[in-house]
């Protein structure tokens, strides 16, 4: 009998093991299946209004949802240089590109400046103007909106160029500098003084050293400020050309044409071209970086 009890021991042990490893792999499985309904649900509600739309820019209905057949009336009367709608659409866009530029590269500028002049400030009172960038970028964009529009009425100034690019400046620089600033952290202190060392002077140091060390960061940090310019709202409204001007970027060029009861069929065409363009460039993007993976 005890030798019985003895051997059947161990098999009560495996036994016991199986159990909980098909409990656990049970326990993974409705991990993994709740997850991937999360995504998927997550994907559908993103991109279903964008496939409706791009579906609808193949008919010329002024409703969408309303189809009288398939064309590509949208896509030719948007590059219709009579049609009154498509010349709208692209004073809009080209307002929006050289805005974002002329303010992204001003930004990109100032904020690595300050990144730079902030990196070899001492501990507190670099504390305390992280925590002072960190301020406008968890910030409503209503508030600065309504800052910068205040600012400008008691200093007297028009809204105009200069006050729109002011604004996007205002939106963009914060991000500019948390963008450079790990890459300042990274990177090794002994290069620059090495060569001041060897006798360069320190904008020489600056321009010939650090900044090709950093160039990824201010990259990124301009990129991003180019996104957040061409898509913003709220501070473009608040700050554009107004009296006497039909001013419009992209963004609130839609916005003005929503609130028509019928908007221009040529807005389905132009925002389908614009998604394809994004979806195309970062599937370059991809594919580039995968190529750069496998020769590392």
């Amino acid at each position: 009998m005890e030798k019985e009890v003895v051997m059947n021991a161990p098999n009560q042990e495996m036994e016991e093991t199986n159990r909980s490893l098909m409990r656990r792999e049970k326990g993974e499985k409705a991990k993994k299946f709740t997850a991937l309904t999360f995504v998927w649900i997550m994907l559908i509600v993103m991109y279903l209004p964008i496939m409706y739309l791009i579906l609808f820019s193949f008919t010329d209905a002024d409703v969408i949802g309303e189809w009288q057949g398939f064309n590509f009336d949208c896509y030719a009367t948007l590059f219709n240089s009579n049609n009154a709608n498509a010349k709208d659409i692209w004073g809009a866009t080209w307002n929006t590109a050289w805005v974002a530029i002329v303010a992204s590269t001003l930004s990109t500028v100032l904020g690595t400046a300050g990144a730079i002049g902030m990196h070899f400030l001492g501990k507190k009172l670099k504390a305390v103007f992280n925590f002072a960038n960190e301020i406008p970028i968890v910030n409503a964009e209503i508030v600065m909106a309504l800052s910068l529009c205040i600012l400008f009425g008691l200093l007297g100034l028009p809204k105009n160029a200069f006050s729109l690019i002011v604004g996007h400046m205002v939106l963009t620089i914060p991000f500019v500098v948390i963008n450079v600033q790990p890459k300042l952290e990274q990177m090794d202190p002994s290069l620059y003084e090495a060569a001041m060392d060897l006798g360069a002077s320190r904008s020489g140091a600056l321009f010939k050293v650090m900044v090709p060390d950093i160039m990824p960061g201010i990259f990124s940090g301009f990129m991003i400020s180019m996104t957040l310019s061409l898509d913003d709202y709220v501070i473009t409204e608040f700050t554009k050309p107004s009296e006497g001007s039909d001013f419009q970027t992209i963004s609130t060029y839609v916005q003005s044409t929503l609130s028509r009861s019928t908007p221009p069929i040529q807005i389905r065409s132009f925002t389908t071209i614009i998604f394809v363009l994004i979806v195309l460039v970062m599937i370059g993007y991809t594919i580039v970086n995968n190529r750069k993976a496998k020769k590392i």
